[in-house]
């Protein structure tokens, strides 16, 4: 296998037969003329970038610019995708308000309409492909304004979205299996749900929302992780009680030890806004140079700086992308590597934001038990001709 390969090359060695049937749903990258991609060697010899009919992951060296494509933005789930007529759908709004309401489409589309730039992460985005990532140009109503439209009584605590997927469950209760049918639902407190930044979205990219990203409605609770974004977004419904479905209080968690007056302690966390977090998402050669090319995500806080090093050599800076500066929006960051030597190496970034917060490694992580919200550096492995 050569070293330095063409961008068509690589993608038929990258993905490997079984993936290239899914081929058709991808654009190349953009690379510049004479510009070759250079293989990361710690890619799985096949990977499966689409699984039919219900999983898509982003091949992150295929990043070219700010926006993901709608048939290539990343989508995961828990009951498939259902299909709902736009003509027909009704969001309804229930519970502790003054007016319960049942909003066509073409109301909330009539309501005073916004855009967000906002890239997100699902919780168990990780290594080695942390393809289940992406950022797109949403357009849709305030949460706030059809809340204020529905009128929320003083005694409401907490705001549940359920979407209009739902499946048989187990419920375990003390030992005792209960079979239900359950919606998939995710909420929202007071304060959060009434302030201004949740959006009722029913537009990605200037287009109506695809089936695989939530059409005809789905929420987006900007700086939070994916389970956040409810797809197929089908009622709210306001009540005082903490909502306790198994997608807000029994799968998305995070267990992890702290010592605490030198004792050590177990804590469990809800999975709520993204971790500071980057990678590098691909390595390209031109001319004798490299160039790197990578991607942060976060919960809005501002970025003070992003660094990439090589092998065992010190910290430099890398240059954010102005065209994602927005505060939702994933960063685009480059790093020009000169006078890279023949053989193999190892590349890793970290970001810093304005509070001092800077990415932990894997070894400052080794108290996490979950899966989920690895923000840890990752060291990717290429080899140069």
């Amino acid at each position: 296998m050569p070293n330095h390969i063409t961008r068509r090359e690589s993608w038929k060695i990258g993905l490997g037969a079984t993936s290239l049937l899914a081929l058709r749903d991808w654009a190349l990258p953009a690379l510049a003329e004479g510009e070759t991609l250079v293989p990361f060697t710690d890619l799985p010899a096949k990977v499966e970038f689409v699984r039919p009919p219900d999983r898509r992951t982003l091949d992150v060296r295929r990043i070219d610019g700010p926006l993901t494509p709608a048939d290539q933005f990343f989508t995961t789930q828990h009951y498939g995708h259902p299909e709902i007529d736009p003509a027909a759908f009704r969001l309804r709004i229930s519970g502790l308000v003054e007016r319960p309401e049942a909003f066509s489409l073409d109301e909330l589309k009539k309501m005073r309409g916004t855009e967000l730039m906002f890239g997100f992460e699902c919780s168990g985005n990780r290594r080695p492909l942390q393809g289940l990532s992406g950022n797109g140009r949403w357009t849709g109503v305030p949460l706030k304004a059809v809340l204020d439209q529905a009128g929320v009584k003083p005694q409401a605590r907490e705001f549940v979205f359920f979407g209009a997927d739902h499946g048989e469950e187990d419920v375990d209760f003390r030992g005792t299996i209960n079979k239900v049918d359950q919606q998939f639902g995710r909420s929202l407190t007071r304060e959060k749900a009434l302030s201004p930044e949740p959006l009722l979205a029913y537009a990605l990219n200037g287009a109506p929302l695809t089936r695989h990203q939530g059409s005809p409605l789905r929420l987006l609770v900007p700086g939070w992780y994916g389970v956040a974004q409810v797809k197929w977004l089908s009622e709210i419904h306001v009540q005082e009680d903490p909502y306790l479905g198994k997608f807000q209080a029994r799968w998305y968690r995070t267990l992890k030890s702290e010592t605490i007056d030198g004792e050590t302690k177990w804590v469990e966390t809800a999975v709520t806004r993204m971790h500071l977090k980057s990678f590098i998402a691909r390595v390209t050669s031109e001319g004798g140079q490299h160039k790197v090319l990578g991607v942060v995500l976060n919960d809005g806080t501002p970025i003070k700086s992003v660094e990439v090093k090589v092998d065992d050599g010190a910290w430099e800076p890398a240059a954010l992308d102005p065209a994602t500066r927005a505060k939702y929006s994933w960063k685009l960051f480059t790093y020009i590597w000169k006078g890279a030597t023949p053989g193999d190496h190892t590349l890793v970034s970290r970001v810093t934001d304005v509070t001092g917060k800077v990415q932990p490694t894997e070894e400052e992580l080794k108290g996490k038990k979950t899966f989920l919200e690895d923000n840890s550096q990752h060291p990717r492995k290429v080899r140069i001709a």
